[in-house]
């Protein structure tokens, strides 16, 4: 059985015999709109139980407004970051966030996926990596005409609003920094594997060691998913060497510490013997010792603009919105904290 179609804007004029531009006056509370004509556009509004866009949010209803967020690993400091700033930009607005952990397994998140935009009624939804590439759930999406933003895809970059930095170019920034130290013996722990930033990350540092012509053996090079234990493992089998590196490019901070922590047990002194950099400036960063040189991504501003890009009502309708106003790039900084030194 087909589920019903979301009302539009449209679906309301018809039945209350009126323009859009009248309801749309309504939603806003244009004291210009007679009272009859008021009266009618919120009969059918509840008839039809038309969920307005933000610029009506202020529609005299009991009813709650929702964005949901989409995530799969909350462990991860970036994820815990990223929530508590969207917390607090949706109340700002009115809203409220209804948070949920992706599952592995594909069935059982978009059955989640599906009560979330069933039950709830979303008024739009926050997709953070790796689930902002899955393709079942953006096609979830698509088919029940929910808004969506999508925060540093690696794919379909036309399909929605999306929000990302130059992750290549920040690792490129990082890796020289260390090669301006003077490190040429420098390591690389990647990040989560199906996630675009991970490559972006890597490539970027390969580059800027292809750049100065330093080349490095391929047991330099490991992979992790952003963890802390696949950080732990990673740093072990590279700090077991024989001839170690004298940096690690971590592609997150929770593995930079992780690193750090597998240099202080091995009696490897962070930054005298070792220097170590990670990505993202969460506050993990400056909670261990050394304090960690990173990238600064500003996470707090991409929640915000996210917040912003769905309760503005300007992508409620993904299908005639102008892809070339998807792409949303911010800035990034690199932080020099103690975790770095000039090699001797």
């Amino acid at each position: 059985m087909a589920k019903p179609k979301r009302a539009r804007i449209q679906d309301v004029a018809e039945r209350a015999g009126v323009s859009n531009m009248t309801v749309s006056r309504v939603l806003n509370e244009d004291s210009k709109v007679s009272d009859a004509k008021r009266a009618l556009v919120l009969d059918a509004v509840k008839a039809l139980n038309y969920r307005p866009n933000v610029s009506a949010r202020r529609l005299a209803s009991n009813k709650s407004f929702f964005l949901g967020l989409l995530y799969l690993d909350t462990r991860n400091a970036y994820v815990s970051k990223f929530l508590f700033q969207a917390l607090k930009s949706s109340r700002a607005k009115g809203y409220h966030i209804v948070a949920d952990g992706i599952d592995d397994n594909g069935e059982t998140a978009l059955h989640s996926i599906q009560e979330l935009i069933d039950v709830t009624q979303v008024d739009g939804v926050i997709l953070l990596p790796p689930v902002c590439d899955m393709p079942e759930v953006l096609n979830l999406l698509q088919a029940s005409k929910v808004p969506f933003v999508r925060i540093a895809p690696d794919s379909q970059l036309t399909l929605s609003p999306y929000i990302c930095i130059d992750d290549y170019q920040a690792a490129f920034n990082i890796t020289e920094l260390l090669i301006k130290k003077g490190h040429t013996k420098i390591g690389h722990i990647i990040g989560n594997a199906p996630e675009g930033v991970s490559r972006l990350r890597y490539q970027g540092y390969l580059d800027a060691l292809r750049s100065n012509q330093i080349n490095v053996p391929p047991e330099y090079i490991e992979q992790g998913d952003f963890s802390y234990d696949s950080g732990v493992i990673a740093a072990r089998k590279m700090l077991a060497l024989e001839d170690k590196p004298t940096a690690i490019f971590t592609s997150n901070d929770e593995m930079a510490a992780a690193a750090i922590s597998v240099a202080h047990i091995n009696g490897i002194a962070v930054p005298e013997e070792l220097s170590i950099v990670g990505f993202d400036d969460t506050p993990l960063a400056t909670t261990i010792s050394p304090h960690l040189t990173t990238i600064r991504q500003p996470i707090q501003e991409m929640a915000e603009l996210a917040i912003t890009i769905l309760t503005s009502g300007k992508f409620s309708d993904l299908s005639k919105a102008n892809s070339q106003d998807f792409r949303n790039v911010l800035g990034f900084d690199v932080i020099e904290r103690n975790s770095v030194t000039q090699l001797k």
